[in-house]
């Protein structure tokens, strides 16, 4: 039974401010993990085409496979938290090792699944080069999977939830550091590295991947204040049932988000090349503007498992509340930006006083006013997710997502574009219609779950 603290609940103003603390290194620590795939992107650019499309693609293999299994490791965090929330830390190593000795497990068939990477892409009619390039880039990532599924996948679950989430933002950030010297070293024969072509830049990631898990590791166990969360404990059959159980709707949740995104991507493909530009430019810079709401989704994930650990319903109803107000908060201005500055935004990515940019120019600026209303509800759906997942719910909103993003969302898009003309402008209005569609849903189920937790107040005899 969870134990019911006495202390009093914090007020809205405590929440919001616990749940900024806990998400800005969150959030830096998920950016820097973006500005290394860019490194990688610029440095195998100087070695041609054909260099920067197979590491590209080998690359986004790699993290799609490896983050849809960190969905599953998304678990420890809400059962850390709600084991402290009701001061049962003894559980804590128990939770630790029990998902460690499952992201080792889970690393297995991410390896399989990389080692046939050239078969797999020869049997979707790739060409052969392309095929055997890729291949052979994928398989020095694939012995980076156990590193990123503990690093990235563990230590981001676990590390936010005994408040050591500031760990995570200085190595992230070192990461980064770390790989540029890397990937340039490794790819031109640098500073006394071997020259390995374009398979350096995937050793530099494989390399990076794992120094970051093992400086992650050493500083939590050799830190005075973290390491009685670590000391040696068996693993346990039972949690890690538990741990997956709830991991696993997640995993898939991130999977059917991935797969409407990359749908809608092969059909702006089918537009032609400038919209298929102007939609890599207007998703490039969205992306970067979600890692905010993703952060406050995790916060929140820890502050609502932590307060319905600790049986205090009502302050665990506020946190989440509180975490969507401020994810929607943040998107909203971020919205306002893509209205008043598009112009500015896009010429970042392209030259505006080239003539023959122009009609890619016109359409980027056309998308990010459609952005502008699809960050609010991208923002608003994550941080739901990350409040359910602090109730331990995982089942309904891995239903609500599915049915979201593909009974509404790509429909939506692929009616408004293909059959009343509207282009790629119709596509991401359905992906606004789609994550507006499961934001609502999930913001209904978090708000009946939690009041359902809350207990009624006896009325007074009048």
């Amino acid at each position: 039974m969870p134990n019911t603290v006495a202390t009093r609940p914090p007020t809205y103003s405590r929440h919001a401010i616990d749940t900024a603390r806990l998400a800005a290194p969150l959030a830096i620590a998920q950016l820097s993990q973006m500005a290394m795939g860019v490194t990688d992107t610029i440095l195998l650019g100087s070695l041609g085409p054909d260099a920067l499309a197979a590491g590209g693609l080998s690359a986004n293999l790699f993290f799609v496979v490896v983050t849809l299994l960190q969905g599953v490791l998304t678990s420890v965090s809400v059962t850390v938290s709600h084991a402290r929330g009701a001061q049962a830390e003894d559980r804590v190593p128990h939770i630790y090792w029990t998902g460690f000795v499952l992201s080792v497990l889970l690393s297995i068939p991410a390896f399989i699944l990389l080692s046939f990477t050239t078969p797999i892409l020869l049997a979707f009619g790739e060409p052969p080069l392309l095929a055997h390039n890729v291949g052979e880039y994928a398989a020095v990532l694939r012995w980076g999977t156990l590193g990123s599924l503990i690093g990235i996948g563990l230590m981001r679950s676990f590390l936010p939830a005994i408040g050591a989430a500031k760990r995570l933002l200085w190595v992230s950030i070192g990461g980064v550091g770390v790989n540029a010297f890397l990937n340039y070293g490794l790819i031109h024969g640098a500073f006394g590295l071997p020259h390995m072509g374009f398979l350096g830049s995937a050793m530099a990631t494989m390399i990076t991947v794992w120094l970051s898990a093992i400086v992650l590791m050493t500083l939590l166990h050799l830190r005075p204040r973290y390491r009685h969360f670590v000391v040696a404990r068996r693993p346990n059959l039972p949690l890690m049932s538990e741990l997956f159980g709830l991991g696993w709707p997640v995993a898939i949740t991130y999977g059917v988000e991935a797969m409407l995104f990359l749908a809608t991507g092969l059909m702006v493909g089918l537009l032609g090349e400038a919209p298929l530009a102007a939609h890599q430019i207007a998703l490039n810079i969205a992306s970067v503007a979600f890692m905010v709401p993703l952060a406050i989704g995790q916060a929140a994930n820890v502050r609502v498992g932590y307060w319905a650990g600790a049986g205090q319903p009502l302050a665990a109803r506020h946190a989440g509340f509180v975490a969507i107000a401020l994810g929607v908060a943040f998107m909203g201005l971020s919205g306002l930006v893509m209205v008043i500055a598009p112009h500015t935004i896009v010429g970042l990515y392209l030259n505006l006083d080239k003539p023959s940019n122009a009609t890619t120019i016109a359409l980027a600026n056309s998308l990010l006013a459609v952005a502008a209303v699809f960050q609010i509800v991208d923002g608003m759906q994550t941080v739901c997710s990350g409040c359910l997942r602090g109730l331990k719910d995982t089942r309904i909103p891995m239903l609500a997502a599915a049915f979201g993003y593909w009974g509404i969302g790509f429909p939506t898009g692929y009616v408004l574009a293909f059959h009343f003309g509207l282009g790629p402008r119709g596509l991401w209005w359905g992906l606004a219609a789609g994550l507006a569609s499961v934001a609502l849903l999930m913001t209904l189920r978090f708000h009946r779950l939690s009041l359902r937790l809350v207990p009624a107040v006896p009325q007074l005899p009048q």
